[in-house]
């Protein structure tokens, strides 16, 4: 027994050195950590337990038969974050440079099958050159399950992609098909062809970091969900959001006891709003006010973990407390185009919604919106497909939803919004909330269009019709008669009345009717 229990102890030793003390220098060089350091970093200490130490690949091709390093170039296993059960994969890019094979491709397939099977979340970490070349069709076809096992897994279980390291080709469609991605700047990089093959294609000039670095896919392309200047950072990004979201869809977000006051009420709310209703103001303010704090401090700001801080800036979302209940914040920003929804505004807060209503977290909706974005861009580059796609998102959502209109709510964004119409379950209004189809001065412009070119100063004529019209109609009064708005707020009532509702429609259920699934306007 002794002498199997040491051959075990070397087998095991092995498996921890992946691809040798060099290759971990290497890496070590570059400034990236090993693939075993970083679940280490991620997970619970000691909570780690590895599956499949000792496989190896089974290609007897290009001299691949006299090299095979158990693992063969992707660490899996599960653990706890907080206590809580995770399936973690973490490639190792010290081994065959963390290209992926046959065997790579089933170790990561078991992971994510036992993890749909239990009801737990995935979290994958990328660091790979791609597709093993010398496996052939083998690899490619490793892809697909994998990519199979991804869309199986969507929207019951959350799946996290870290991208730490070189992440090209087809490879980047397994991160893509996640819910949120965290990338590393300067290590970490992601795209299709990469600066090689479009310099022999497109005689493009491009760097590796200026095509698909953290910063482009924070910025330009949308495709990131946050980034980290560090490998340390982004472990630690990736246990925060973790705890605002539940294990599973059948499952609630969790709960944490608050140290916030429910009856709270910041009366700074009423100073962020600008006399001028044209003039912006940040939304993130009004949303640090009224969700959770950290402390018991009415002055203190609230936790508010933003997604996708640097792409469509027109609209913010992310995730905070009430009362110590997860929710999701959807919100029209005036800080950047005035809050006007656009294509990608649209996009952003619509997979963001789609991701609250599969796993159970309540939508909070705060609305301060002009319209759509007017232009022949928007237009030709489609914006009433996707336009189309956050108003889908808010129709399909089952959870609880609840609206604050803290001033304008114009024309079919109103309706987008998360208005009463489209099934919201409680609607506040500030006083400053101005609920019509569009601005007084479009508005009389067109009304008034034959009375303004008769009168002998149309100038005068018009200020003045701009004046009765907003005097009458822009407000919340006319949509509150109609019951479109439940009732009519202080902004330092906002808090208090979000929590009351929100917890009267914590038990909420709503039937559908039967279907396969709805086509939604991608």
């Amino acid at each position: 027994m002794d002498d199997k229990i040491k051959i075990l102890k070397q087998k095991r030793l092995e498996s921890l050195l992946g691809g040798g003390k060099e290759r971990i220098k290497k890496q070590h060089d570059e400034g990236k950590l090993t693939a075993r350091e970083r679940i280490e970093l991620l997970l619970d200490k000691n909570s780690f337990r590895e599956l499949d130490a000792f496989v190896v690949h089974q290609c007897d091709h290009f001299g691949l038969e006299n090299k095979k390093v158990p693992g063969d170039g992707v660490v899996t296993g599960y653990g706890t974050i907080d206590g809580r059960l995770v399936y973690v994969f973490s490639q190792d890019f010290t081994v065959f440079g963390g290209s992926l094979g046959e065997a790579f491709a089933n170790k990561v397939c078991k992971i994510i099958s036992q993890a749909i099977k239990v009801g737990a979340p995935v979290i994958g970490i990328n660091d790979s050159g791609g597709a093993r070349i010398q496996e052939g069709v083998v690899s490619l076809g490793g892809y697909g399950e994998i990519f199979f096992r991804n869309t199986l897994a969507s929207g019951v279980i959350p799946q996290i992609s870290a991208i730490m390291g070189p992440c090209a080709g087809g490879a980047v469609y397994s991160p893509a098909l996640t819910d949120f991605i965290i990338m590393v700047k300067g290590t970490a990089h992601m795209f299709i062809t990469g600066p090689e093959v479009i310099r022999s294609v497109t005689k493009e000039e491009v760097t590796f970091e200026d095509l698909g670095g953290a910063d482009i896919h924070n910025n330009r392309s949308g495709v990131a969900h946050f980034s980290a200047k560090n490998e340390e950072e982004g472990m630690e990004l990736i246990r925060e959001l973790f705890s605002y979201i539940p294990s599973n869809n059948m499952e609630d977000p969790p709960y944490v006891k608050p140290k916030d006051k429910p009856n709270r009420m910041d009366k700074e709310l009423i100073n962020i709003m600008p006399a001028d209703a044209n003039k912006p103001y940040d939304i993130k303010e009004i949303i640090k006010l009224v969700v959770d704090a950290c402390s018991e401090r009415s002055e203190s700001k609230g936790n508010f973990l933003e997604v996708q801080t640097e792409w469509a800036k027109n609209i913010v979302i992310g995730f905070a407390r009430l009362n110590g209940h997860s929710i999701g914040v959807v919100a029209n920003q005036p800080a950047y185009l005035a809050g006007c929804l656009d294509i990608n505004a649209s996009i952003k807060a619509g997979r963001f919604v789609r991701f609250c209503d599969a796993f159970n977290i309540p939508l909070i909706t705060f609305v301060d919106v002009p319209g759509f974005l007017p232009g022949t861009a928007q237009e030709y580059g489609g914006i009433i497909r996707n336009g189309a796609k956050l108003l889908y998102a808010y129709c399909e959502a089952t959870v609880p939803k609840l609206t604050v209109i803290t001033r304008k709510a114009y024309g079919g964004a109103y309706d987008v919004m998360c208005s009463k119409h489209i099934r919201a379950d409680m609607n506040f209004a500030w006083p400053t909330a101005e609920i019509a189809v569009m601005g007084p001065e479009g508005a009389v412009n067109i009304i008034f269009r034959k009375e303004i070119a008769e009168s002998k100063n149309p100038e005068e004529t018009r200020k003045k019709l701009v004046a009765e019209y907003g005097e009458k109609f822009e407000n919340p009064y006319i949509a509150a008669e109609k019951g479109y708005i439940d009732e009519v707020i202080e902004p330092p009532e906002t808090r208090p009345r979000l929590i009351t509702a929100l917890e009267s429609l914590i038990n909420k259920r709503e039937a559908r009717p039967p279907k396969k699934h709805g086509n939604i306007p991608l």
